[in-house]
């Protein structure tokens, strides 16, 4: 097994990714419009559908076996919202869309997993994916990236997830408190409040890329090994991941602003409003890091040439030094017969009292000029 800390992991991790999403783009070539086919990794998760019905007096929530059994709960006076996990079930997804009455194009975005965000209305509803990004248990942090679909009508809201988890756990904790601000708006606060939960989780992926930036500094100016060359090339993987989930949506969020949209009131757009500004604040930090990691990248190049430098001046300080010794050595290992030195008694200590010199000066030298 790959060891995933080692530099040999990380290289393998990332040709791994360039691999998959080469895999991704060609699943769908060559195939016509409206074709539902799910692209991305396969998984082990299973469709799943959970409603939550409510109003401000009362709250009620259960997990459905099929999408029939939704029907008591569509257009009956309260607020609907309708939570499906498993985009890669595709026969199962096609019912959804039956009995939602989604149009065939609008199902072909949401079973691709590779789709960037966008927003487009329809006669009877409005249709928005965009990315859940988060956190990976363990030392080793990887960013987990999923897509998430909502479809909101008048008084119902469609979520289609990749996998099971999300990151609305604690606003499904507040949705069940009878002095929830959610429970007393309409069904259009709660899709805002579950895109701004999704939003402010972006800003703990930043603060988590800004916190690696700031490691992988600290160990280049300790130590420069191979490792931290796969750390940089994963972080700009991670960064250009982020900047594609979030760059789209400062025209999604703007488009769901504008007072034409008629799924979305006018209270609601002034929050909205507030998410807008925090997509701004994240390309800011995106553009940031960006520049942070190219830093980083030539500061670990200015590393390996000084590392080389280092070595280049050692080699040349010791060629320097045995250049002239292996010249006195070269004539007298030469073979003439009237070469006085050679029949001199103390022929063979007098070269070496003067090899030994000449290196013993060259050596001061170079120490009282600091080259060495």
């Amino acid at each position: 097994m790959t060891d995933p800390n080692n530099g040999k992991g990380r290289k393998k991790r990332f040709m791994n990714r360039l691999t998959k999403e080469h895999r991704h783009a060609t699943k769908k070539t060559g195939l016509p419009p409206g074709s539902v086919v799910y692209v991305g990794d396969k998984s082990t998760t299973e469709f799943t559908l959970e409603v939550i019905e409510y109003n401000e007096p009362e709250i009620l929530g259960q997990t459905l076996k099929s999408i029939e059994e939704c029907s008591p709960f569509i257009n009956n006076g309260r607020n609907t919202w309708v939570n499906a996990v498993g985009i890669d079930h595709i026969d199962e997804l096609k019912k959804v869309g039956n009995f939602f009455r989604l149009h065939i194009l609008l199902l072909e975005d949401i079973a691709n997993s590779q789709h960037r965000p966008k927003m487009e209305k329809f006669d009877d509803h409005l249709f928005v994916t965009l990315k859940m990004l988060s956190l990976s248990k363990g030392n080793e942090k990887e960013i987990l990236q999923e897509q998430v679909s909502f479809v909101l009508s008048s008084k119902w809201l469609l979520s289609i997830q990749e996998q099971q988890g999300d990151v609305f756990d604690a606003l499904r904790i507040r949705l069940g408190e009878p002095s929830s601000q959610v429970r007393k708006k309409e069904i259009d606060y709660l899709f805002y409040r579950l895109i701004d939960t999704i939003i402010d989780n972006y800003f703990l992926i930043t603060e988590h890329i800004s916190d690696t930036i700031e490691t992988l500094e600290e160990e280049l100016i300790v130590n420069i090994n191979n490792d931290i060359r796969w750390k940089i090339q994963a972080l700009r993987k991670d960064l250009i991941q982020i900047r594609k989930a979030v760059s789209p949506l400062r025209e999604v969020i703007g488009n769901l602003t504008k007072e034409e949209n008629a799924f979305i009131r006018k209270n609601t757009r002034r929050f909205l409003f507030d998410v807008y500004e925090h997509i701004l604040q994240l390309n800011e930090y995106i553009d940031t890091q960006r520049d942070l990691l190219s830093s980083l990248s030539e500061l670990y190049n200015s590393g390996i040439s000084n590392r080389m430098n280092q070595v280049m001046k050692v080699l040349t300080v010791m060629s320097s030094i045995f250049i002239p010794l292996t010249f006195i050595a070269g004539i007298y290992g030469m073979n003439f017969e009237n070469m006085p030195e050679l029949k001199w008694e103390y022929g063979y200590y007098g070269v070496w009292i003067i090899i030994v010199g000449m290196a013993t000066i060259m050596l001061f030298l170079f120490r009282k000029k600091k080259w060495l």
